[in-house]
């Protein structure tokens, strides 16, 4: 398939060559989320959100269902022992699977009160969790299971995962989605879909965040809102959104927009060289080949990989 490329600065061929084809690699879903990408075992995990399906996928054994039901699952990590993580719209939790397959619940309750619905979610290399709780999980529509609401709030939460303490470090933006950190991961960048906006905050030694402020606006047209996001090796971001994928420079300024043919959701590197986006957008996975390699920390292998 032949990639259409909308660019807005010239530096944007530094990382992607306009000829170079993006693939299908796995199609026939309901709207697919939440990649992500072992890097010991070279397979994709990913959720499909109304289908209440997660599959995983690798060339060598092509597509096979991991998990059904997935209680409508969203956004997956590996946390630093190769365990997955998974943000549960139905039953607002985040669950970890162990290595004989049993999930434990993780976080479902803030303050005596229910989550909203956990959205993405990252591991920062201390193993702390970050994760997103927007309320698109508890609407009437077909990614959710409609229920009121409990919480006063849409927040971004962190997750001690060893002593389960949970609190909420940002309640500033109005709906949380995709989140990723800076290489040094002293900055965590959050979308907010709600505003059309990329939040940056630095992340303070105990792991709470502070000076939160808008660091850029993703603006364009066609399907899509402020989503999924990941960083490359050189520190552009990757930020799924209307039209596409929106690629901005370490300054925020937006270098243009990979034009996809699906509204996207989000991505997250993959292969061996970490050269490959693999991309989730409405009834189809993508794989896109890129010039700059992506990062991704390597978890220890897992019997479920």
């Amino acid at each position: 398939m032949k990639l259409f490329l909308e660019v807005r600065k010239e530096t944007i061929y530094d990382m992607i060559d306009p000829g170079v084809e993006l693939q299908i690699i796995a199609r026939g879903f309901e709207f697919t989320e939440g990649p992500v990408w072992h890097p010991r075992s070279h397979s994709l995990v990913f959720s499909d959100i109304p289908g209440d399906t997660m599959y995983q996928w690798s060339r060598e054994m092509g597509l096979r269902v991991y998990r059904r039901p997935s209680n409508l699952a969203n956004g997956n990590a590996y946390d630093l022992q190769g365990r997955l993580l998974t943000c549960e719209h139905a039953t607002s939790r985040v669950v970890r699977e162990e290595p004989d397959g049993t999930l434990t619940v993780l976080a479902s309750h803030f303050q005596g009160m229910e989550l909203n619905s956990p959205n993405d979610i990252v591991v920062c290399s201390d193993g702390k969790v970050y994760f997103t709780d927007p309320n698109f999980g508890r609407r009437p529509t077909r990614f959710g299971r409609p229920r009121p609401q409990q919480l006063p709030f849409q927040a971004v939460f962190l997750l001690e995962p060893e002593t389960g303490h949970l609190q909420a470090v940002s309640t500033e933006l109005e709906q949380p989605n995709g989140l990723c950190f800076s290489a040094d991961e002293r900055a965590l960048f959050v979308s907010d879909s709600a505003r059309g906006q990329i939040w940056r905050f630095d992340v303070l030694d105990d792991g709470r965040l502070a000076h939160g402020k808008v660091w850029a606006s993703v603006r364009g047209e066609g399907p899509g809102v402020p989503d999924g996001m990941k960083l490359d090796s050189q520190g552009h971001l990757y930020c799924c959104g209307p039209g596409g994928i929106h690629v901005f420079d370490a300054q925020g300024e937006c270098l243009g927009i990979i034009r996809m043919p699906e509204q996207t959701a989000n991505l997250c590197w993959g292969d061996e060289e970490l050269t490959s986006i693999y991309i989730t957008a409405s009834t189809s996975v993508y794989k896109l080949p890129v010039k700059v390699a992506g990062i991704l920390r390597t978890p220890k292998s897992d019997d479920r990989s």
